[in-house]
């Protein structure tokens, strides 16, 4: 295993770089905007998704992708230059991962136009009644007419990301307002930002009238461990009753950038202990905002298969819990 691992590590530092027919349609590697400051390329995703060694549960859910179409106007105001990576793309890695529904998230390179993720999400009703939901960021103009609307097409919730460039569109101060619009549709608000803020911020979260739910183990660093004090805050979130937590982004928390996450295992298992009925899962395809390297994702799902060996427990986490946060009907056939 250790030696498939460092072959994988191996391909990925030489293979990682150069995609020729995506660098000849884009713009040169550094672009500078906003008094000189740089936005750089990120690395594309692994474009040979592998099949993982063990089988997800039908009807399984990826909770948090992203499309990155050409034809889509980017903000100047973004923190990164996305690679393309399409629809097609997406149907062909879940194809391969045995994912069957998915739920797109506002990139924050898009600002608040959602269009890349609501057109990805309609195609893919349009052909699969109930195959797709999506995340939106919005500004404290959003009429309650369009909110209707896009409640209508699938949206079920609101990211606000003070990670990236371009993703918090609000003030913080005006979140209980936004919070508040949001609740009668049933929606919920989804958080992106620096691990180190979440003890800064719990008085925002504890506060919340709205369900939450946060990405990426809340960017706890893996090395930091259990008793850390971002990691003790995200178990007290996880035990609350208004808190998802998306077990995603194991290469963003962990030490290495690939495979295996070993460190990450310990923070799955005990915020699984916590809240076993709020955890969730997602690819975070195509890893936007990386520099260094992207795993397989294949490998991001062994990795999950590691950390959750027992069926019923994977079905809630794939399944079960996602369908109903973003209210999915019951798993239905996808086409292939």
């Amino acid at each position: 295993m250790r030696a498939i691992t460092e072959w994988r590590r191996a391909q990925y530092k030489t293979g990682r770089v150069d995609f020729p027919q995506q660098r000849s349609t884009r713009r040169s590697t550094v672009v500078r905007s906003h008094g000189m400051s740089e936005i750089r390329d990120c690395l594309p995703p692994d474009r040979n998704p592998r099949r993982p060694g063990f089988a997800l549960p039908r009807g399984s859910i990826d909770t948090h992708v992203h499309v990155f179409e050409p034809g889509y106007a980017l903000s100047p105001g973004r923190g990164y230059n996305p690679p393309y990576s399409t629809l097609a793309d997406l149907k062909h890695l879940h194809a391969t991962l045995g994912i069957d529904r998915v739920v797109f998230t506002q990139p924050s390179v898009y600002g608040t136009d959602n269009s890349a993720i609501l057109n990805a999400m309609a195609a893919l009703n349009a052909q699969t009644s109930d195959r797709a939901r999506a995340i939106v960021a919005l500004d404290m103009d959003i009429t309650e007419k369009q909110l209707a609307a896009l409640d209508a097409s699938g949206v079920r919730g609101v990211r606000l990301n003070t990670d990236n460039k371009g993703g918090m569109p609000i003030e913080i101060a005006e979140i209980p307002e936004l919070a508040a619009r949001i609740r009668p549709f049933g929606w919920h608000l989804e958080f992106l930002f620096p691990g180190k803020d979440i003890v800064e911020l719990m008085p925002v979260f504890t506060a919340l009238k709205v369900p939450m739910s946060i990405a990426h183990f809340a960017y706890q660093p893996a090395s930091a461990g259990l008793k850390a004090a971002g990691f003790r805050a995200l178990i007290e979130l996880a035990r609350r009753e208004n808190t998802w937590i998306k077990i995603s982004g194991a290469n963003r928390v962990s030490a290495t950038d690939l495979p295996p996450y070993d460190d990450v295992k310990p923070m799955a298992h005990a915020l699984i202990a916590a809240a076993p009925g709020r955890i969730m899962w997602g690819t975070d395809w195509p890893h936007p905002n990386k520099y260094v390297a992207n795993p397989n994702d294949g490998d991001l799902v062994d990795a999950f298969g590691d950390w959750v060996s027992d069926d019923r427990m994977r079905r809630k986490i794939m399944v079960d819990t996602p369908a109903a946060f973003y209210r999915f009907a019951a798993p239905v056939a996808i086409p292939a």
